[in-house]
């Protein structure tokens, strides 16, 4: 092979290589364990407490439910909890806390109660206001009308607020 083919195909590939350089350079891939989608210019996160506006709510509803979110945050983004204004900041209520009837059987009696919690969120994103809003997220868990509700209550309402949580994180951090 004669210099000038040697010296044109050695010009080629360098002109590859730089280009192939200058692509993964100029691109930015922002990668999350959690599918979270926090702003790189957010540090920190608070969560108001979540006052308890619903009259048949156990007392601990609120601070159980206030400390899940809290957890939430702060196991599953790189956010440092501050007690208030955050970069990113969660406050609300519970609204709501109902047990019913929802499968009534020949003999006019319940087969399946539903417990439903709803709570309202407010989040604000110091960084885009576009992100900010507020809504009320309700789940539910149904149990059978031969199980007491006073022995169930406990692990029926962290289920639905393991639910709320990941709703609200879903909703703040990957809007959905």
């Amino acid at each position: 092979m004669d210099k000038s083919n040697y010296i044109l195909k050695t010009r080629i590939v360098l002109i590859l290589v730089s280009c192939v350089l200058l692509l993964f350079s100029s691109c930015k891939i922002h990668y999350s364990f959690t599918g979270g989608s926090v702003p790189p210019e957010a540090k920190t996160v608070s969560v108001q407490y979540f006052q308890n506006n619903a009259s048949l709510a156990p007392p601990t509803l609120s601070q159980t439910f206030t400390e899940a979110l809290r957890d939430k945050l702060s196991s599953q983004t790189r956010l440092s909890l501050v007690k208030k204004g955050g970069d990113l900041s969660f406050e609300g209520s519970v609204s709501n806390y109902t047990t019913g009837p929802i499968a009534i059987q020949s003999t006019d009696q319940a087969a399946l109660n539903r417990l439903t919690i709803t709570v309202n969120v407010k989040y604000t994103c110091m960084f885009d206001e576009k992100k900010n809003f507020e809504q009320s997220f309700s789940r539910y868990a149904d149990y059978t009308s031969d199980q007491n509700i006073a022995s169930i209550e406990d692990q029926l309402t962290r289920e639905i607020n393991e639910q709320l949580v990941q709703d609200i994180f879903n909703r703040a951090l990957n809007n959905w």
